[in-house]
């Protein structure tokens, strides 16, 4: 199983990325995707989180309204669309599987199964 992270970069404050996040070696449309990001000598940070249906979305309570979390099954991606950046958001960014058989999505480091390599985003202020 591989998941790779693409998409990071430098960006000035009020900017926006996308992350993406392509899969392998797994039935992506099985599996619940999370975003987590972890800054300098801190802990990882939930993001979001999606179910593998798609339909249901998590987001830590401080990014409601500026990140949005998506998914495209037929593209194995999983996607992260930043707006309004502030350099507190600056982190390395991680995707993260889970298998489910259910509907739920997960906000907990420990859920995943499988984790990317990680993107940096770095907001210049």
């Amino acid at each position: 199983v591989q998941l790779v992270e693409s998409g990071g970069g430098l960006v000035q404050a009020g900017g926006s990325l996308r992350l993406s996040c392509a899969a392998s070696g797994l039935t992506f449309r099985n599996y619940a995707m999370g975003w987590f990001r972890q800054a300098p000598g801190e802990e990882h940070e939930f993001v979001a989180a999606i179910n593998r249906g798609g339909d249901m979305r998590n987001y830590v309570n401080s990014l409601k309204g500026r990140f949005t979390i998506s998914r495209d099954d037929a593209k194995n991606t999983v996607y992260l669309q930043m707006n309004s950046l502030k350099p507190e958001d600056t982190a390395v960014y991680y995707c993260a599987a889970r298998y489910s058989i259910g509907n739920s999505y997960f906000a907990e480091t420990g859920a995943y199964t499988y984790w990317g390599q990680g993107a940096q985003v770095t907001v210049s202020s």
